[in-house]
């Protein structure tokens, strides 16, 4: 069986197996991309994101999840820690069932788009990750059909990648910031062998903080002047999202609020409103030093993955405080490096690759003792930074005499803090049954815990004076006595609700007429997935909407002679519009040759660049009829339908189809949202009434 790994992401995950000679990264999920995110590398990524959407039964995953759901469940890594409920569908389930859903869609997408299985695999957690959270990421996982090998810390991951890759030892920091925790831990990498020294980490600290950073920035400036619709929610933190990522590549961005307002924000603009979050990120990184007693000079290596990593001032500000050049992303891949760990790991285990690989615990694991005033104290039995697997015994005694049976609290956290305080975690209660009555003295017991690499807990309790075990079991039930939900029940109810088979995907994003078999660099388009075969004859594609983009951007605005000018941003929104209520139907925008001159010299840039990126089309200079003969043209190429109010009067009588039911529908825009009715343009005039 291959040797396989997965990055199971807050954000995105990426799923990697080791063909024997080399790990192959497999490209799942990349055919619901859409224009606007398609980046280098986007095709190996793939949304942790459950959604459901009114214009498509069952459930989505992945990038149809992320782009055409109306409600999604994002960030289920995260919540694993607590494990909050949350509907889908207008039925509840626990977050593990939806991470479980994530994994099984990711093994699904292998088997149909990479033609590989993933049945076992080498699956990354946070270095910071709690105990409930590594139980129930397994969990998940198995209730998917994937038998974990064992939990790699994501860091551990990004070293063994980049060691392999490079062929060297020493001592590496990584820096690893993704889309919901932050963490630092210090390798050591000798000859195959890796050992975590240390590591430290921020809980809910990631792209999602960011990310609501920046979407303050946008509404302090453009207050929302409505009640925003669950669409329009959804789509305003796609764009939030997706502008962060493009502030690490270009100097501003343009966002648009579902009012129609247009806010830019400079990356230095930027950078500044995120410099707290930057500053919380640094202080695990010094902390790992610290406990590890390390200089930084004495460092081989600092490696930044995840994608907030990827933030130019956070790279700066690592760089400065470390003062050290950090490993290029070309030679540490800050989005894939992690499942190539996670892969190369696996294919250890197999004995394919001399490698041993060393994980520690980063929260001590102990009870809670009470004193004779009835204060609580965290004890530890097995401190933090300790090299899994690991076991450890204390001796505790009864409070008083007469006992029959005692509570042990499991706690996972810090005992250098309150017990009280948010690192603490209370994992579980367990009751210790005594045979019989005793004394304090006779119900003296040895508590020993079992950690395995696997994050999995062993409670074992045995009385010191007869041998006898009054505690043994594995720990498997996390938070105040709530039974872990049966997950693989409430999995099945949730693929329940997904289609037989996924549906081919198809383009949904503005797009230029080009011949047919193409994608958009020219090269052959991917053939459908093998899911969803379509019989020879049968074109059950929804027809394409051809957009009368000039008509709609004049839509609502005063007349040329009252001095009013087209908003190219209305027409922006209108496209979102469409695109999301029509997530199956290709588009297609056309705009006369002038509106790049008509709209406001605000705009003018980017109707040139989406001119230039072939989202918009306009006519070539002479043609006949300009804008709209252009519209007509490609509807009647396509058998679209046109969005527009014109009525195309002179085209009427070479295209009788215009009057058509069904062939063309009306566009009206009221407070900010715009509906799309069916309409049947009225009759040309006759040459005598001219």
């Amino acid at each position: 069986m291959t040797a396989a790994g997965i990055d199971f992401g807050t954000t995105n995950s990426v799923a990697a197996q080791w063909n024997g000679e080399y790990v192959e990264l497999l490209e799942i999920g990349g055919q619901g991309l859409d224009a606007n995110w398609r980046r280098e590398g986007f095709e190996l990524l793939y949304p942790s994101v459950v959604g459901t959407s009114s214009l498509r039964p069952g459930t989505l995953f992945g990038w149809e999840a992320k782009l055409r759901s109306e409600r999604a469940v994002e960030a289920c890594k995260r919540m694993l820690r607590e494990e909050p409920f949350v509907k889908l569908g207008g039925e509840r389930f626990a977050a593990t069932t939806a991470a479980a859903g994530v994994f099984h869609a990711i093994a699904g997408a292998a088997e149909e788009e990479a033609a590989t299985e993933i049945r076992e695999a080498v699956i990354t957690v946070p270095a910071n990750a709690t105990g409930a959270a590594r139980f129930r990421t397994r969990e998940a996982a198995r209730a998917a059909g994937i038998t974990v090998r064992t939990l790699l810390n994501e860091p551990t991951a990004a070293a063994i990648a980049y060691a392999h890759e490079m062929e060297i030892d020493g001592e590496f920091l990584v820096f690893d910031w993704g889309g919901g925790t932050m963490d630092a831990t210090l390798l050591l990498h000798d000859d195959g062998f890796f050992d975590e020294k240390a590591s430290r980490g921020v809980n809910r600290l990631g792209g999602l903080e960011i990310d609501a950073r920046l979407r303050r920035m946008v509404l302090d400036q453009a207050p929302a002047r409505g009640r925003w619709s669950d669409s329009e929610k959804r789509m305003f933190a796609l764009e939030i999202e997706r502008a962060k990522i493009l502030l690490s590549h270009q100097g501003s961005v343009r966002i648009q609020t579902p009012d129609d307002v247009t806010v830019e924000i400079g990356q230095d603009e930027f950078s500044e409103a995120i410099q707290d979050l930057i500053n919380r990120a640094l202080d695990p990184v010094e902390e790992c030093l610290e406990q590890a007693r390390i200089d930084p000079q004495d460092l081989t290596a600092v490696l930044m993955i995840g994608g907030s990593s990827q933030i130019p001032a956070v790279r700066a500000a690592v760089s400065e405080a470390l003062d050290c050049e950090l490993v290029d992303t070309s030679l540490c891949d800050p989005m894939t490096a992690v499942a190539e760990g996670a892969a190369i790991s696996a294919a250890a285990m197999d004995g394919e690759l001399k490698s041993i690989i060393r994980v520690v615990n980063t929260h001590a694991l102990g009870t809670i003792t009470k004193d004779r005033e009835g204060r609580r104290k965290f004890s530890a039995l097995i401190d933090r930074n300790q090299r899994l697997p690991q076991q450890r015994v204390k001796s505790y005694e009864p409070t008083k005499d007469n006992v029959s049976q005692l509570t042990v609290e499991v706690w996972e956290g810090d005992p250098d803090r309150e017990v009280g305080h948010p690192d603490n975690v209370k994992l579980t209660e367990l009751v210790l049954t005594y045979p019989r009555h005793c004394t304090a003295e006779d119900g003296v017991f040895d508590l020993e815990y079992t950690y395995s690499k696997e994050g999995l807990l062993t409670v074992r309790a045995t009385l010191q004076k007869t041998g006898e075990v009054v505690l043994d079991g594995e720990v498997k039930v996390f938070g105040d006595g709530n039974v872990l939900p049966e997950v693989k029940k409430e999995l099945d109810r949730l693929l329940a609700l997904a289609p037989a088979s996924r549906p081919a995907t198809t383009p949904t994003h503005p797009q230029q007429v080009r011949p047919q078999g193409q994608g958009s660099n020219g090269a052959p388009k991917p053939a459908p997935p093998r899911s969803a075969p379509q019989s020879a004859g049968a074109n059950t594609a929804a027809p394409p909407l051809v957009i009368d983009g000039s008509n709609l951007a004049w839509n609502g605005r005063p007349p040329r002679a009252a001095g009013g000018k087209p908003s190219f941003a209305a027409l922006q929104a209108a496209v979102r519009s469409l695109r999301f209520k029509h997530p199956d139907r290709d588009i297609h925008v056309v705009v006369d040759a002038t509106l790049r001159h008509d709209v406001s010299a605000e705009e003018r840039p980017l109707v040139e660049a989406a001119i230039a990126d072939g989202t918009v089309v306009q006519p070539p200079a002479g043609t006949e009829g300009r804008g709209d003969a252009l519209v007509i043209s490609i509807a009647e190429e396509v058998s679209g339908v046109i969005i527009s109010n014109d009525n195309f009067a002179p085209f009427q009588k070479a295209n009788p189809w215009l009057r058509v039911a069904g062939r063309v529908m009306g566009a009206t825009q009221s407070q900010g949202v715009w509906v799309f009715n069916r309409r049947v343009p009225n009759p040309a005039p006759s040459a005598q009434r001219r």
